[in-house]
Formats: structure tokens, C-alpha cells, sequence
């Protein structure tokens, strides 16, 4: 059986506008293991089958370590095993310090990116950490080889100048038409931000911004990725903002989608070999 791991990362410490997010990692477990739902992927993995999921439980921050350190050791001790890891958020700056552990393990790797912003800010706020700018820290040490944003509907000249640095693929969310596949021939991270998704599908984030692409869509994007899916996260959910928990089962749903293609790319590579 192909196994799982599951990470808690509840850290919104350089959140630029709405705490919240903090919160989200315990409320996608309570949707995921809700009785009201299913835990089978569309692609057929239960993902709550016995042996599957491993819980490594939430990371538990203090003042005497630094959050980012922290991060990274527990994504290297999680990703110990081999499994897959799935990291449940927290804000999108914790995307940089899980890329430093994912890449130690992956000499080839591309970074797809889902989300209604770049998060490439060089130090948005004066602040380099803050989750709006975690693709410039993760570019300049060039923790992947490719980063594709996929949905943004944002752009200002800054974020224009820094995709153009970087070299960074985009498909903005007005040029999303029907089926997309993306020609990936590497493994995989993939980072999904929960306010990519139009504020219709998942209005529990700090920064909706309308116009995006539907969970159908998302989903989709997900299930055509053909390269083993080595590590993720769910970033950005924030309960406060949240209308009856639509936002944490969509979460979940996610969640079971990218760990049952998590499976499926797995048993593929492993057919081939």
C-alpha cells in the first residue's frame, strides 16, 4: 500500500492583513474525518483506509525557536519515511521553509503553484517573509526548476518584473479555458492556495478576490498531473472569514484529490520501473 503523510503547519505569523489562518489545520481534519463525508478520492483511494494516512500531527511553535527552522526540521523528519507529505496550513509563508526540506530530497523538481496571487513580492510590507512573497525566497535559492502560477488575477508591475526575473510560467485566470494540462515531466511540489479559487467555492480566505476558476476546475488541474506528486500544501484557509464551514470541506476535498493522485502517479512510477 502506497502511504501518506499528513503535517500541521498552524503558523500565520506574517499574515499581511487578517490573523486566521493559524486555525485552518484542525478544522480540514474534523472535515476530512466527518462522518458526513466521504474519504474516498474521485480517482478510488480511501484515504482514511488503515495504513494509509500517517498524522504527524500540528508543529508546535514557541519563543525560544525560530518558526522557519522549525518548519523545515519537521518536514525533513516527516518526509523521512518517503512518503508523500501533505501540509495543512497556515499562511502561504510557509511554503518556503517546506521547500527547503523538499528539495534535499528532490534534485529535480517542478513548483506548481495555485493561487489568485504570485506571492513574489521581493519583501512585501518591508517584511521578506511575509506570505506574499515566499516564490522570490524560494527563486533566489532556486528550490525548484520550474515554478508555474496557475489562476493569478492580480498582477501589478512589481509582480510582472519578478516573474520576468525569475522566469516563472504563468497561466492567469483569464486565459484558463476548458481542460488545461500542463507539460510536466518532473516530480512534483504543489502549493495550493485556497483563495485561487473564485471566493463562490471557498469564501473562508483573507483575500478573496473574484473572477477565478471553480473547485471543478482546480480538481481537474490536479487530476492531470502525471508526474509523481512528492510533497504539497493547503495554505490560506481562515475560519473567521469561513460560511459554514464551506471552506474547510473544500479543503478536504483537496486534500483527498491530491493524495489520491498522490497514490495513483506513485503506483504508475512504480509499474514502470
Amino acid at each position: 500500500m502506497t502511504r501518506l503523510s499528513l503535517l500541521g503547519i498552524p503558523n500565520d505569523d506574517n499574515s499581511s492583513f487578517l490573523q486566521g489562518a493559524s486555525e485552518a489545520p484542525s478544522l480540514i481534519r474534523r472535515a476530512l474525518h466527518s462522518d458526513a463525508y466521504s474519504a474516498w478520492s474521485e480517482t478510488g483511494i480511501d484515504l482514511l483506509a488503515a495504513g494509509r494516512l500517517t498524522d504527524h500531527g500540528d508543529i508546535r511553535f514557541d519563543d525560544a525557536s525560530d518558526p522557519w527552522t522549525l518548519i523545515e526540521q519537521r518536514v525533513a523528519d516527516a518526509m523521512a519515511s518517503g512518503d508523500p507529505l501533505i501540509c495543512l496550513g497556515g499562511d502561504h509563508a510557509i511554503t518556503y521553509p517546506i521547500l527547503r526540506a523538499v528539495r534535499r530530497r528532490h534534485a529535480r523538481l517542478t513548483l506548481l503553484h495555485i493561487d489568485a496571487h504570485p506571492d513574489i513580492y521581493h519583501a512585501y510590507q518591508d517584511n521578506p517573509r511575509s506570505h506574499a512573497s515566499p516564490f522570490a525566497r524560494i527563486m533566489e535559492e532556486r528550490l525548484a526548476d520550474r515554478l508555474i502560477q496557475v489562476g493569478l488575477r492580480t498582477l501589478n508591475a512589481e509582480n510582472r518584473a519578478q516573474i520576468e526575473r525569475f522566469g516563472v510560467e504563468t497561466v492567469e485566470a483569464a486565459h484558463w479555458r476548458g481542460d488545461l494540462r500542463l507539460d510536466i515531466t518532473t516530480p512534483v511540489y504543489l502549493s495550493l492556495d485556497l483563495d485561487g479559487l473564485d471566493p463562490a467555492h471557498a469564501p473562508g480566505v483573507s483575500h478573496r478576490e473574484p473572477g477565478g476558476p471553480t473547485l471543478r476546475q482546480v480538481i481537474d488541474l490536479i487530476q492531470g498531473i502525471g508526474q509523481p506528486i512528492m510533497a504539497a500544501d493547503i495554505v490560506e484557509y481562515n475560519p473567521r472569514c469561513d460560511v459554514s464551514d464551506m471552506t474547510a470541506l473544500v479543503a478536504a476535498k483537496l486534500l483527498k484529490e491530491i493524495g489520491g493522485m498522490m497514490v495513483k502517479n506513485a503506483r504508475k512510477s512504480a509499474a514502470a520501473v
